[in-house]
């Protein structure tokens, strides 16, 4: 099993370990093997392999892949596959066309793939990617924050686990997910800090410079932070290219990646698939836990946890929610009085230092115990 798929199979809430040296530096070439019978597909992806400097070989069905799936160092699957062969591990990259729809997302959940690449439109991003399959260091951990239903408080949660993983001292990163929903950072701070929002990458494409791409971010609370504006004026979004080519940029920027993701299925599609872990964030009611069962449903085969806000009106336990979902129980978000006001005028690092909240987000982040 390569570092790779060991990362991939940690407990949410496993404690990072800092790199011992976070350059990249070039890798031997990888063995990329496609499996599908799709000639437009076979094309695209001989292109890019050959753009990444990978060694390319195709199966046209798993029968035919069987042998040498597990010795490629990636593992690509067309949309026209739709069984694994058994006992294999899940597919890196599941590659289809714009025209195959939401269903490519479904199909890759059901298959397990750790990414989609919609082609052509994803090619820059997965020459970039395969480039950097033979890495012995992936780079950073990106951890998805989503809220079940409305007001769980995964955006506060983001916040505070960023701020409590940068005091221990890990370089960490925290991204808006949610385009419409005001700017995170109004909630971080009320200073108008310098640094790049979303909007100024709108046109970027390939590599970004890790140096670079962290120091044109804004910092507060001893991390850096990428936001949509938080004003009312008209934004352009960044495409699907730009935003690989930003996580790819922050993957090797930073030790963790927090994203707040948003319930828009955009923020889904475009995000949480390139997420390692996932925390799902649900209320203690009976509603709220089966809005967070559907969107459980939407997410991608990762390891995830469930976090729970409670208030002594709680109408359900939260183990009972946990263990309804099959998911662990991170924690429980801690009612705090005034955080709702607090958010409205960028003091909510304040209440992230009050005791109760430090401990529920060394907790959730795994920096609990012994390791303190």
């Amino acid at each position: 099993m390569s570092k790779r798929d060991r990362r991939h199979r940690q407990p949410i809430n496993r404690p990072l370990e800092p790199d011992t040296d976070g350059t990249w530096v070039p890798h031997d070439t990888a063995g990329i093997l496609l499996v599908s019978a799709d000639p437009y597909l076979q094309e695209e992806a001989k292109r890019i392999v050959a753009a990444a400097g990978g060694i390319l070989s195709t199966a046209t069905d798993v029968s035919e892949a069987v042998h040498g799936w597990d010795s490629a160092d990636v593992v690509l699957v067309g949309s026209d596959v739709r069984e694994l062969p058994p006992r294999r591990r899940s597919p890196t990259v599941l590659l289809g066309r714009a025209s195959d729809g939401d269903g490519l997302w479904e199909l890759a959940a059901a298959l397990g793939a750790e990414r989609v690449a919609v082609l052509p439109e994803a090619a820059a991003w997965l020459a970039e990617h395969l480039s950097m399959s033979g890495s012995p260091d992936p780079g950073g951990t990106v951890t998805g924050i989503i809220g079940g239903s409305g007001g769980a408080g995964a955006t506060t949660t983001a916040i505070w686990l960023a701020q409590a993983a940068a005091d221990y001292g890990v370089s960490t990163m925290l991204i808006d997910g949610d385009p419409w929903g005001g700017g995170l950072e109004l909630a971080v701070t009320a200073e108008d800090i310098p640094g790049l929002r979303w909007p100024d990458f709108s046109e970027t494409r390939g590599s970004l410079d890790p140096a670079q791409f962290r120091d044109s971010l804004p910092f507060a609370g001893g991390f850096a932070y990428l936001s949509w504006p938080g004003t009312r004026d008209a934004i352009h979004s960044p495409d699907t290219r730009a935003v690989a080519a930003v996580m790819d940029a922050a993957r090797r920027s930073f030790e963790l990646i927090l994203v707040d993701i948003g319930r828009s299925g955009e923020g889904v599609r475009n995000l949480a698939w390139d997420c390692d872990r996932m925390i799902l964030l649900a209320r203690a009611h009976l509603k709220s836990a089966v809005a967070a069962g559907r969107i459980l449903s939407e997410l991608p085969p990762i390891d995830a946890g469930l976090v729970v806000r409670g208030s002594s009106a709680s109408s359900v336990d939260a183990g009972l929610i946990a263990e309804s979902l099959g998911l662990p129980l991170l924690g429980v978000l801690p009612e705090v009085r005034g955080v709702a006001a607090g958010t409205e005028v960028g003091r909510i690092l304040e209440f992230g230092r009050r005791r109760p909240v430090n401990r529920f987000a060394m907790s959730v982040l795994g920096f609990d115990g012994a390791n303190q």
